[in-house]
């Protein structure tokens, strides 16, 4: 059986609006996709590392209960388990701010066996981090080069621009060992100073061959080797749009593995199925937005298991 692995950082979100706390939960970008895909049943296994504390309890009884797998995630006990308070604006959008007390040994935890056609979503600063970049950087490697599904989202925020010449490098890099990258206009603009998809696909495509280029509500872009395309999106009034990016390739890679689609597959799909893997990414990421969520909701879970039978 194909396995879905998520590497990244684990946090516990506090949301605050107009000054007020509305929610308090579990997240990281990889850690949202992943609860959204162990809800709507596929084999979802988080590596990630959390303090041995009472906030790492609740995050590690939560992904357990939504039907991840932590058995590769390290609990550490010199430290504490990271905070992010994120305070949303009139649109809805969250500037986030980060608390952290790491260990000085990090990721202290065996690192699975990626088989051919496993699917490993990565990236955010996570995937760009000095500390465990040795590590992280053999365990992408090696999947892709045994054949692994590896799909980079940036997600690059404009706090970390004043670094960008110390952290491109190493974002290249990462590009270079996807089969996939699924990027923001935002993290096109932040990184390379792309304005349009056509002008992203330009910056990346010596590095990777498949390219998905989100623009909240202007639509999809799909460009490859073989396909050129646009997709349309819900048009909504978001209550919330954190994680709607992160739930965007959940449904990406939820359709992938139902499709029973393999790497050398990708680069020749056409319209109609990345039609249909496009429309299950706007699925995942319109559901998690109409909610305080960082995933999708269990109602949406069980209609998707339900489509599946």
């Amino acid at each position: 059986m194909r396995k879905i692995f998520g590497i990244g950082e684990t946090v516990f979100d506090i949301i605050f609006k107009e000054g007020v706390p509305q929610a308090a939960k579990a997240g990281g970008a990889m850690l949202n996709s992943m609860v959204s895909l162990g809800r709507t049943g596929l084999p979802a296994f988080f590596i990630s590392e959390y303090g041995n504390d009472a906030i790492g309890d609740i995050i590690d009884g939560f992904l357990n209960e939504n039907g991840v797998s932590t058995e590769f995630s390290h609990r550490f006990s010199d430290g504490k388990t990271k905070l992010a308070i994120a305070v949303l604006n009139e649109r809805n959008d969250a500037d986030y701010s980060f608390y952290d007390k790491y260990p000085s040994e990090r990721l202290k935890v065996s690192l699975p066996a990626v088989n051919r056609n496993d699917i490993v979503l990565f990236g955010s600063i996570y995937a760009i981090t000095d500390e465990i970049r040795n590590r992280f950087k053999s365990f992408i490697r090696s999947a892709y080069d045994v054949g692994g599904i590896l799909i980079y989202d940036p997600n690059f925020r404009k706090t970390h621009s004043s670094e960008l010449d110390i952290l491109r490098p190493m974002i290249i890099e990462n590009i270079q060992n996807s089969v996939l990258m699924r990027g923001s206009d935002e993290d096109f603009r932040n990184i390379f100073g792309a304005e349009t998809p056509d002008e992203a696909w330009g910056a990346v495509r010596e590095y990777c061959r498949n390219l998905v280029y989100t623009a909240s509500g202007q639509g999809v872009y799909v460009r490859t080797e073989v396909f050129s395309g646009k997709f349309p999106v819900r048009q909504i009034i978001p209550v919330s749009t954190i994680g709607a990016g992160d739930n965007f390739n959940a449904g990406m890679i939820a359709a992938l593995y139902t499709m029973g689609i393999g790497k050398e597959e990708i680069g020749t799909m056409g319209e109609e199925k990345w039609a249909a893997v496009i429309s299950s990414g706007v699925g995942f990421a319109t559901d998690v937005c109409l909610s305080y969520d960082n995933y999708i909701s269990h109602e949406f879970a069980a209609r998707i298991r339900g489509s599946a039978t």
